[in-house]
């Protein structure tokens, strides 16, 4: 495992989660971040922006693959005036830029649901994920989509645990599909150790489905804390974004719609809500609830 991956949004959630599988799998990996100086990382840091096409290929350079994300509308770290269309920009400028550079796999890190645009209105962040997809496919790289569904973290800090309870504006019993960040990066390592299987592929990916209610159970008894679901109403998520509600009420309504079995067939290793929360959520859970606690 002499080759290089050069991972893009490597100290975001699902790149500190991909460079950490790949290096332990043996392979190479640089770490692209716009300001190496703040950043850690287990990899060696590179400096790239995805505004800046040319420092992206020039981290590029030599390497054997990448792996590529963006941040969406909303995701932590973002400017409070990032727009779908920025990200459509960084996600295009990173491929040009691996084109440009001659990598021989892009792995891409999309959403579930992205392949559905000629049969139901999708919200905006399925949209730009298809956006850049086309435009992957487009440049002819050889390439893997990933289409991962909600991340079992998001149940993990400010987004969904509120007042003592997990708060969504999820309908309660509805289920819903989630997956572990790690298993993405399982995914991420799957596709580049075995080119052949998935170059020209793209896959939406599940670990598990169960309703809010089921969630908040399952973190209640994996926590030991009562932790009731809430639903957050749509009519108030409207007030702060047109966006969110339409999403919301998406995943009310439709849903991502990937197949956990056979996502289960490709990496049986696949967690499910349970074992995360016992391999590692409930530990982030209680950590994120006793620093909220010590605030008070």
């Amino acid at each position: 495992m002499d080759k290089t991956i050069a991972v893009v949004g490597a100290t975001g959630l699902q790149g500190r989660a991909v460079t950490k599988r790949l290096l332990a799998d043996g392979w190479q990996v640089r770490a692209l971040t716009r300001d190496p100086a703040r950043a850690q990382s287990p990899a060696p840091l590179v400096r790239a922006e995805m505004e800046d096409v040319d420092s992206l290929v020039a981290a590029m350079d030599g390497a054997h693959g990448v792996f590529s994300v963006q941040p969406t509308v909303g995701s932590p770290g973002t400017a409070p005036d990032f727009t779908a269309e920025d990200e459509v920009r960084w996600g295009v400028n990173v491929a040009e830029a691996a084109h440009r550079a001659g990598v021989a796999h892009f792995v891409f890190s999309s959403v579930a649901g992205a392949g559905r645009h000629s049969t139901e209105v999708l919200p905006v962040n399925v949209v730009s994920k298809h956006r850049i997809e086309r435009h992957v496919a487009a440049l002819g790289l050889p390439a893997t989509i990933l289409r991962p569904v909600s991340f079992m973290e998001n149940f993990t800090g400010g987004y969904a645990l509120q007042g003592g309870a997990v708060s969504t504006g999820l309908a309660p019993e509805v289920p819903q599909q989630i997956i572990a960040v790690d298993d993405v990066a399982a995914f991420v390592a799957l596709a580049f150790a075995d080119p052949g299987t998935w170059i020209g592929r793209a896959a939406d990916i599940a670990g598990d489905e169960l309703t809010p209610v089921g969630i908040a159970s399952a973190v209640s008894t994996a926590t030991g804390r009562p932790m009731p679901y809430r639903q957050i109403p749509i009519d108030l998520i409207r007030q702060v974004s047109e966006d969110f509600a339409h999403a919301n009420e998406w995943l009310n309504e439709r849903g991502y719609r990937a197949d956990v079995a056979a996502t289960r067939r490709l990496h049986p290793g696949l967690l499910d809500l349970r074992t995360w929360l016992a391999t590692t959520g409930a530990a982030q859970i209680t950590a994120f609830l006793d620093a909220r606690n010590a605030e008070r």
